[in-house]
């Protein structure tokens, strides 16, 4: 596609894009820059967000993903209740680092569960890219949850993740949510290097 042909497909998919839909995507972005400053507001914004998603999803009959914004909204209430009261003794849960192994483990449980899913969605369905759609599924799964830790590496794997979900989305022709994602990416890193610093001054 020529940039006029992409010019043109960005244009039209903005004005596809709903009232709820646009506040959804707001408050996704919300969510990421309040997780960088470490706010208890992401998690508002984040339940809020994914409460829109899951309707919009179920109403367009992407039943799965509509199923994993339920995931979301109970991790949105397990790390609102974690930053404040996942620290014994301290008035809030302090970012924390994963050694070696525990990425080694992480790693590999979610490469063999995307790989047995993306097994399945190849054989059983017609999924488009069954292997890399269950690699974002998974590892999103396993990444929010790090969020909800306040685990530092968080951050790199949404780098990961979110390029290979650049991808899957420019694949599909999705090209204003593949945008949204390389904004994300600016703010990926941003993050990892506001919570680096400060687990360096508080862990050093």
């Amino acid at each position: 596609m020529n940039d006029a042909g992409l010019s043109t497909a960005l244009l039209q998919a903005a004005r596809a894009m709903s009232g709820w839909e646009l506040a959804a995507v707001l408050l996704g972005l919300a969510y990421l820059l309040l997780a960088m400053r470490e706010s208890l507001w992401c998690w508002y914004a984040a339940f809020i967000s994914t409460a829109i998603f899951l309707v919009l999803f179920w109403d367009v009959g992407l039943l799965m993903e509509s199923a994993l914004q339920v995931y979301y909204l109970a991790m949105a209430v397990y790390g609102w209740w974690q930053w404040q009261h996942g620290a014994a003794g301290q008035p809030e849960l302090a970012i924390s680092s994963w050694g070696v192994r525990q990425h080694l483990g992480a790693l590999a449980t979610v490469l063999l569960v995307s790989g047995a899913s993306g097994a399945l969605l190849a054989h059983y369905t017609g999924a488009a890219l069954p292997y890399l759609d269950s690699f974002t599924t998974w590892g999103s799964i396993l990444t929010t949850w790090m969020v909800a830790r306040k685990i530092l590496e968080n951050w790199l794997y949404w780098l990961v993740i979110d390029s290979v979900s650049i991808y899957l989305y420019l694949d599909r022709e999705l090209y204003l949510t593949a945008l949204l994602f390389a904004l994300y990416l600016i703010i990926v890193l941003f993050g990892y290097r506001k919570w680096l610093l400060h687990y360096q001054a508080t862990s050093g």
